[in-house]
């Protein structure tokens, strides 16, 4: 079993095929934490010429950044896209761990992604980040207007002043969309969650570049918000970058 063996996803462009390799684990993954890396890997490649990027989650606590990280660590299986993956029990992350560091493989070349989110031990509101990530509980819509009133406000007057880094809009615990909660109205009626519709209009109103949405608790739909993911970080490293062209607002 090689540790560099391809994994072939999704068509990309006439010809072309995106591929995403891991640096660690064996084909049956394809994202590894680079505090694994092995030793022989680590002298095969000259890491001083891998494009970092630095990826910021935004949004409110107990919108489920954390469990979408502890998603993040545990790889894709390879074998099919459109099945969720298994319910593996979440690796717990410690904040002061962070950035949760990934060396990743793709578009035939390696690149290293650094994920902070607002309880990084570094303030995040020192960070320069090349993509920044919204992120919202599909079952709260409060949490929804936060990103909009509030934490879409900070992107533009704080971290994305020269427009050059893509904003992407994530909708979190898309397993609680069916369900209903308590509503904090004064009559004490419930409260339906974000439909998908109404996250894309939003992600439109903030002219984001991509809308997304997947639970990270069930493993729905996480390969390919990692895939999405993976896609638009490393095209922030080229001269073109990682925004999407007019006002287009891309949706997984």
């Amino acid at each position: 079993m090689s540790w560099f063996s391809a994994i072939t996803l999704l068509p990309y462009g006439a010809g072309r095929t995106l591929e995403l390799k891991t640096s660690y684990y064996p084909s049956s993954l394809k994202v590894a934490p680079c505090h694994n890396l092995t030793a022989a890997i680590m002298e095969a490649t000259d890491y001083a010429e891998i494009p970092e990027v630095t990826i910021l989650l935004l949004g409110d606590s107990e919108v489920g950044k954390s469990t979408f990280l502890s998603r993040l660590t545990l790889g894709v299986n390879s074998h099919d896209l459109d099945e969720p993956l298994p319910p593996y029990s979440l690796p717990l992350l410690r904040d002061l761990d962070q950035p949760f560091i990934f060396d990743i493989r793709l578009f035939n070349r390696p690149y290293r992604f650094r994920f902070f989110d607002t309880a990084s031990p570094t303030n995040y509101t020192l960070l320069h980040p090349d993509f920044v990530v919204l992120c919202f509980d599909i079952g709260r819509q409060e949490t929804l207007e936060s990103c909009k009133e509030r934490w879409y406000k900070m992107v533009e007057m704080q971290f994305n002043v020269d427009e050059k880094a893509p904003v992407m809009l994530l909708g979190l615990k898309r397993d609680l969309r069916t369900g209903w909660r308590d509503g904090d109205g004064d009559d004490g009626g419930m409260k339906e969650g974000v439909v998908p519709q109404l996250g894309l209009r939003v992600a439109q109103e903030m002219r984001c570049d991509r809308y997304a949405e997947c639970s990270a608790l069930t493993g729905e739909l996480c390969s390919q918000v990692l895939e999405d993911v993976a896609r638009t970080a490393a095209r922030t490293t080229t001269e073109k970058g990682g925004r999407t062209e007019g006002t287009t607002c891309s949706v997984m």
